[in-house]
């Protein structure tokens, strides 16, 4: 064959691979939505901020394990409840670390649009919310009607959140809920102990506020993690063991939400890394292997 030929034919082959290329070098994408969980904040010496020890930011190394290669895209905001993510359009005062900046718009409009730019790339979406929305029954005078109250709106909320994410994201698209240790067990304990709020926190998370969280994410073919199962708080409060730091004798679920959070410590509600770490090996674990 001529040379010049060959060297056409060679010129068109390169330019042929070049889309390939091209589209082989984006990655696929992970979103996450939420609050303070999903931005990964913990407490520290000067009061707290957000970190990349959050779950988000865990996930996309776990995921790589099982064959995925996920990029974090983190549309995550300290404080928010399941209606501000909804409604609030000011800017957001705690994103996580290169969280995305959307102030004008909503949390969730800015997912969607996300998502609609990069339908067929997002592969996972997680939510972290509603929280916030039951943190103020703790110092109700009837906890558990309090929550029965809040989470109808948290099941309604999720349940549009969810929908809209998933109309945005398209059918292919993975969305994951997850839902929170109970660290009002830590109750149990301190100067302000309330074992029987501690209790009744538990029953709240049961047979309330996770069941409403799954109704919604279910309703658009989503999956909740039950992270508060999963972090032992649903075991029997009679079994004692010692607590590592003092060895205080104390019921296990309480031990594990100690060793999990800042909240026996602190009183703070959110994870500690390893806490954070479990919520991350929980989403992963929702991903098939590749």
């Amino acid at each position: 064959m001529p040379r010049p030929v060959l060297v056409l034919l060679a010129a068109a082959a390169a330019l042929l691979t070049v889309p390939a290329v091209a589209g082989a070098a984006k990655p696929p994408l992970y979103v996450s939505l939420g609050d303070s969980y999903a931005t990964g904040y913990q407490v520290t010496p000067e009061g707290g901020r957000n970190t990349r020890n959050g779950f988000a930011y865990q996930l996309p190394g776990l995921a790589r394990k099982r064959g995925w290669d996920l990029k974090l895209v983190n549309f995550g905001c300290g404080g928010e409840t399941s209606t501000s993510l909804l409604a609030r359009v000011a800017v957001c005062r705690g994103p996580g670390p290169g969280g995305r900046d959307y102030a004008g718009t909503t949390q969730i409009d800015a997912a969607e649009r996300f998502l609609r730019r990069h339908r067929g790339r997002v592969k996972l979406i997680t939510v972290s919310i509603g929280g916030n929305d039951v943190t103020a029954c703790v110092r109700a005078p009837d906890p558990v009607a309090c929550v029965g109250t809040a989470v109808q709106t948290v099941e309604e909320n999720v349940t549009e959140i969810a929908t809209r994410l998933r109309a945005a994201a398209g059918k292919r698209a993975r969305i994951v809920g997850t839902t929170y240790p109970d660290v009002i067990l830590g109750q149990w304990i301190g100067d302000d102990a309330d074992r029987e709020l501690a209790e009744l926190s538990v029953f709240a998370f049961r047979e309330l506020i996770n069941p409403a969280l799954a109704r919604g994410y279910e309703a658009a073919g989503g999956r909740l993690v039950d992270v508060t199962a999963k972090s032992g708080a649903y075991g029997p409060l009679e079994e004692i063991v010692p607590l590592p730091d003092s060895g205080e004798l104390v019921p296990e679920p309480v031990a594990r939400v100690c060793e999990l959070t800042y909240y026996c410590e602190f009183r703070d509600i959110h994870a500690r890394t390893n806490g954070y770490r479990l919520i991350a090996k929980l989403v992963a674990g929702t991903l098939p292997r590749r």
